[in-house]
């Protein structure tokens, strides 16, 4: 089982988006799996795209919302603040299968819907790791392993690959995913911000600091206090990146400047890092390295909107004008859009096992 977190402790760069493509297309490959979409981010945002976009996934999200227990991610974390140490395996209860509610996404697709209730509760969470037992913290962080566990069993699925969207800050949900994830999935934007990122990402989680004698997240002390695994890198994709010739030079700039910190984070700490495919050696040059760990997704523009707007696929979208938002004009999809992107997005999750 493989359980892909996808992070960046900072927003705007597309992690909902990615989230619903990669999600999408890997269970459209593997139709014989099932996939699970866990929604920890309060926007709920790629709930919404799975359940049918901006405006029928909203009405879907607040359907689910509106019951008794919402039948979201914020009905689970309710009961394991009523029940904070003891499991109380109602996990499967909070499930659905996307495709019954939005027919453009594969039927072995399945998703814990996000929920802005998240943001509340979050104190609550927060004080049940203290006071407590002795190992609170520990057991907290178990939760999210918990509901995938509950899931896994009522699928009957030995093998679950799991895609998680995050919260771009690390706030608690945040490290609850991370504990339970094997694998980190961190999108980027062509900018500055995004290349401190990537050492940020290292100092949350791994201890890596800028500067010696910096203090450490106390999310990693307590993962090693606890013997809590944190997930790998598995790649940094670049998120719709412009084409533009005008522009693209210096947005090439910066993501090779972002490139170079990635690798120099390889170069002092290759443990953090999950060699793929299985059985691959070591990357032994900065070509061979790159290849495996860095990605690149091309922006389609209207083609991408419309994909999150409408909750199709950007893989199963065709060309032609679509109605994203009633009694406004139409957007049209060119097919040049789509030889641009269908392509990239199935080659990125051609990489993903």
């Amino acid at each position: 089982m493989s359980i892909y977190a996808i992070w960046n402790n900072k927003g705007g760069v597309g992690k909902s988006y990615l989230t619903f493509q990669i999600a999408s297309e890997y269970a459209r490959i593997h139709p014989d799996q099932s996939v699970l979409v866990l929604d920890l981010c309060p926007q709920a945002n790629a709930s919404g795209m799975f359940l049918g976009g901006m405006i029928e996934g909203e009405k879907k999200l607040c359907e689910l919302g509106s019951q008794n227990p919402p039948k979201t991610i914020a009905g689970y974390i309710e009961d394991r603040i009523r029940s904070p140490y003891v499991n109380p395996r109602s996990g499967a209860s909070y499930l659905i299968n996307a495709n019954q509610l939005n027919s453009h996404i594969p039927r072995n697709l399945y998703l814990v819907a996000g929920d802005e209730q998240l943001e509340i509760q979050s104190w609550r969470v927060l004080n049940a790791t203290s006071p407590g037992p002795t190992d609170a913290w520990r057991i907290v962080h178990t939760w999210i392993s918990d509901l995938i566990e509950d899931i896994r069993y009522s699928l009957n699925q030995d093998k679950l690959t799991v895609f998680i969207d995050c919260n771009p800050s690390f706030s608690i949900y945040t490290e609850l995913v991370m504990s339970a994830s094997d694998r980190l999935i961190i999108p980027f934007s062509a900018d500055g911000s995004s290349k401190r990122a990537v050492r940020t990402v290292l100092a949350l989680l791994y201890g890596v600091t800028r500067r010696p004698g910096m203090q450490q997240s106390q999310f990693h002390l307590n993962s090693q206090r606890f013997r809590l695994s944190v997930p790998q890198i598995y790649c940094y994709v670049g998120n719709r990146l412009t084409q533009y010739v005008k522009s693209a030079r210096a947005f090439r700039t910066v993501v090779q400047e972002i490139g170079n910190e990635i690798l120099g984070v390889w170069q002092g700490n290759s443990n953090v890092f999950c060699i793929h495919p299985t059985g691959t050696s070591v990357p032994k040059e900065e070509s061979s390295f790159r290849k495996m760990f860095q990605f690149e997704i091309r922006d389609a523009n209207t083609a991408s909107v419309v994909s999150s707007a409408l909750g199709i696929p950007i893989v199963l979208l065709t060309a032609g004008e679509y109605v994203v938002v009633p009694e406004e004009k139409p957007s049209r999809v060119n097919q040049s859009q789509l030889d641009e992107l269908q392509p990239n997005m199935k080659q990125l999750v051609s990489t993903i096992e």
